[in-house]
């Protein structure tokens, strides 16, 4: 007899247990500091009152596995098939910019696999798809636009791809001497000049004629050699279409 009513408590209990199945709100906001679970969650119904975190700043960064303890505890059922790890809320009301904020968090984007020094020209093994809490706005969404390019600032492994973080590499430094090439119509000129800047192929440098000391602006064509006339302004079309196209 004790035992059957053991199994029949357990039976009881059991729809309680599995609890109601919730998916994540698409924007997440908080008005007044304190998160909820209905701030979280779509239906979350009578649990969505409790709080979960306080937030002091424009958006708190959560646990993914504590906000799904606190929504099993308060009978809810969170199955975070995506592999969230955390949970992205923002202040204010779900509109304008928040509602842009919502839009990249929770989602796939490339991120380094790897701690990439300034300088660093990245290589295809150092980009992998991943979830993140809150995308950049300038997210990297093509891995071939981010290859070839070289680590403008350190950046740090697991964090995701920006475009601010990448340039093209420099190959000609300031204080380089360069030779600085004119070509029109069958004639060629060149000269020694200094670079008064660094840039990548494409970027426009100042540089320093060696001998009359004139400045002039050249666009870098490869490692220590510069042009100026109409070959600088087809490498400055060809730079921009190509950019254009990613």
């Amino acid at each position: 007899m004790k035992a059957l009513a053991i199994l029949a408590a357990l039976a009881i209990a059991s729809p309680a247990l599995a609890g109601t199945a919730v998916t994540l709100k698409a924007n997440m906001a908080d008005a007044d500091g304190v998160v909820t679970l209905g701030e979280i969650f779509e239906g979350a119904g009578a649990a969505g009152h409790i709080p979960v975190a306080s937030r002091t700043g424009n958006s708190v960064m959560l646990n993914a596995q504590i906000v799904q303890a606190a929504a099993r505890r308060a009978g809810l059922d969170w199955a975070n098939a995506e592999g969230l790890r955390q949970i992205v809320v923002q202040s204010g009301a779900p509109t304008g910019a928040a509602t842009a904020a919502a839009a990249r968090a929770n989602v796939d984007v490339l991120t380094w696999t790897r701690n990439i020094a300034a300088g660093e020209v990245v290589q295809p093994q150092d980009l992998v798809w991943a979830k993140v809490a809150l995308a950049p706005a300038d997210a990297a969404t093509d891995p071939d636009a981010v290859v070839g390019l070289a680590a403008r600032r350190t950046l740090r492994a697991g964090a995701a791809v920006a475009g601010r973080d990448v340039s093209a590499p420099q190959v000609i430094k300031a204080n380089d001497v360069v030779t600085l090439v004119f070509e029109d119509a069958g004639v060629s000129l060149s000269l020694q000049a200094k670079a008064l800047s660094g840039g990548g192929v494409g970027d426009t440098i100042s540089v320093q004629n060696v001998t009359s000391k004139k400045t002039v602006q050249a666009v870098v064509s490869g490692p220590g050699q510069a042009v100026v006339g109409p070959a600088a302004e087809q490498l400055k079309l060809t730079r921009s279409s190509r950019y254009a196209l990613r």
